[in-house]
C-alpha cells in the first residue's frame, strides 16, 4: 500500500511508513489547542457485549488530542442504557452517551415527526444524524470524526491518520474519507466494495456516457469505508441518508457541496477487519442483498437528480456490463490474493456476483415504481428554521439523561 499514485480529482494521502504515531499525535495536539475534535462513535448495545469496543476503549484512552466523544447508543432499555453509561466511563475524554430509545430523545423525536423531519428508518444513518445534531448543538468542535464500534483491528493511529487532513489548519480539505486492505484470516474480504461499487461504477460510465460524479467516485479506494472525518462548517447542510446506502450517499454529498479538491481519502490502516454481514441470497431485505439494493438506489437517485433518464432497458443494459465486469474482475482479485497468500473462492465469489446482478435490477425497479422516494434525513439547517429549540430541547435531554442514569 505504500505508493504515491494520485488517482484524479480526490486527493490520496498515503502512509508511506516515514512518519510515526507519535508524530503525528504530537501535531494533532497542537491543533487540538484551537480547533476541537469531536469523535461519533454510532454503536448498538450489542456491541458492548463484543470483543471489539473494549480494545477501542483501550486505544482511545491513549489519544489526548479528543476533545468530547458522542455514543450514539441504539437497542438499548434502561437497564442496558445504564450499563452503558457505566461501560464508557472509563473513557478518559469528556464524553456523553445518547440514549436514542429513552424518553426524552423519543420525544424530541416525536416533535420531529409533527413537523415531518423524523428519520423515518431506525439505523446507523439516523444514530449518526442525531449524534451530529448534538455536535452542532454544542458549538464547540471544529472537527468531527465518525468510525464504526466493530473495528476488531483497531489502534490509535487509525483515528489519528483518519482526522490529520482536516484538523490540519494549512490543509484545503472538509472532508476527509478512510482507505485500508480489507484482510482478514488469510482471506481477501470486502466484496461489496470489489464486486459490486468498482464494476458498477465502471458499467454506469459505459452505458450512460462519462459522468463527473462518476469519476469523483471512482477515485475512491475504499467507497463504502465507515470512516470519515468533516469539519463542523459543513455539518450542517449535509443529508444523511437513512439506508444502507449512506458512505455512497455522504460521498455524493460531499460531491454535491464541495469542491472535489476540498475531499481527500487517507490510508488509516495495514489492516483492518470488522463484523461480516452474510451474503443473504434468499432474503432481499437482510444482509449484504439489502445492502447491494440500497446501494444500486442511492447511485441511481443521484444520476437521476443530475438529469439521467432511466428505463427498464437502460437498468437491463446496465446489468449486462456490470456483469461482464465483473466476472472479470474475480480473476484480477484471485489473482492478487494467490500472490500474496490470501483464499479466494471463486465460487463463492461469483454467486455474489449473480446476486449483485439480479440486484440492479431490483432496485432498478423499485426505482421506478416509486422515484419520489426521499431516504435523506433533512438537514439540521431545515431543522433549526422548522423548530430553532430542537436542538436545545435535544442537549438538554442527553444531559438530564445522563444526570439520572450515570
Amino acid at each position: 500500500m505504500a505508493d504515491f499514485h494520485q488517482g484524479g480529482q480526490v486527493a490520496t494521502l498515503h502512509n508511506l511508513r516515514l512518519n510515526s504515531a507519535a508524530d503525528l499525535n504530537r501535531e494533532l495536539n497542537a491543533f487540538a489547542a484551537t480547533r476541537k475534535i469531536t469523535l461519533i462513535l454510532p454503536s448498538l448495545y450489542s456491541e458492548l457485549e463484543g470483543d471489539a469496543l473494549p480494545n477501542i476503549i483501550d486505544e482511545l484512552n491513549k489519544v489526548e488530542f479528543i476533545h468530547r466523544i458522542v455514543v450514539g447508543l441504539d437497542r438499548a432499555d434502561e437497564a442496558q442504557y445504564r450499563h452503558a453509561c457505566r461501560f464508557f466511563s472509563r473513557l478518559r475524554a469528556d464524553h456523553v452517551v445518547l440514549w436514542n430509545d429513552g424518553p426524552r430523545l423519543q420525544a424530541v423525536d416525536a416533535r420531529l415527526r409533527e413537523l415531518d423531519l423524523s428519520p423515518s428508518e431506525p439505523g446507523k444513518g439516523r444514530n449518526v444524524w442525531f449524534c451530529v445534531g448534538y455536535t452542532i448543538a454544542r458549538a464547540d468542535s471544529a472537527v468531527v470524526a465518525v468510525h464504526d464500534c466493530d473495528v476488531v483491528t483497531y489502534n490509535a493511529e487509525l483515528l489519528a491518520r483518519l482526522v490529520y487532513p482536516v484538523a490540519n489548519p494549512t490543509f484545503p480539505y472538509q472532508m476527509s474519507k478512510g482507505f485500508y486492505p480489507r484482510v482478514a484470516d488469510g482471506k481477501l474480504n470486502g466484496r461489496v466494495s470489489r464486486l459490486l461499487v468498482t464494476p458498477m461504477i465502471h458499467a454506469l460510465a459505459k452505458v450512460l456516457g462519462p459522468r463527473d460524479y462518476l469519476d469523483f467516485l471512482a477515485d475512491f479506494r475504499y467507497p463504502l469505508a465507515g470512516e470519515f472525518a468533516m469539519r463542523t462548517s459543513i455539518l450542517p447542510d449535509m443529508r444523511i441518508p437513512s439506508d444502507w446506502g449512506l458512505e455512497i450517499g455522504l460521498l455524493s454529498e460531499a460531491w454535491r457541496n464541495l469542491s472535489p479538491r476540498a475531499v481527500c481519502q487517507v490510508e488509516i490502516s495495514d489492516r483492518y477487519d470488522h463484523k461480516h454481514q452474510d451474503l443473504s441470497q434468499e432474503d432481499a431485505s437482510t444482509g449484504l442483498s439489502r445492502m447491494s439494493v440500497d446501494i444500486c438506489k442511492a447511485l441511481y437517485r443521484k444520476l437521476a437528480a443530475d438529469g439521467t433518464v432511466f428505463t427498464e432497458e437502460i437498468f437491463r443494459s446496465i446489468k449486462a456490463t456490470y456483469y461482464r465486469g465483473a466476472l472479470d474482475l474475480i480473476e484480477t482479485y484471485f489473482n492478487d490474493a494467490r500472490m500474496n497468500g490470501l483464499h479466494v473462492d471463486r465460487h463463492v465469489e461469483e454467486q455474489a456476483v449473480e446476486m449483485f446482478a439480479n440486484n440492479i435490477i431490483r432496485a432498478g425497479n423499485v426505482f421506478l415504481e416509486n422515484p419520489m422516494e426521499t431516504p435523506f434525513i433533512s438537514n439540521w439547517s431545515r431543522v433549526h428554521a422548522a423548530d430553532p429549540d430542537i436542538i436545545a430541547s435535544m442537549t438538554r435531554a442527553v444531559a438530564e439523561d445522563m444526570a439520572e442514569f450515570a
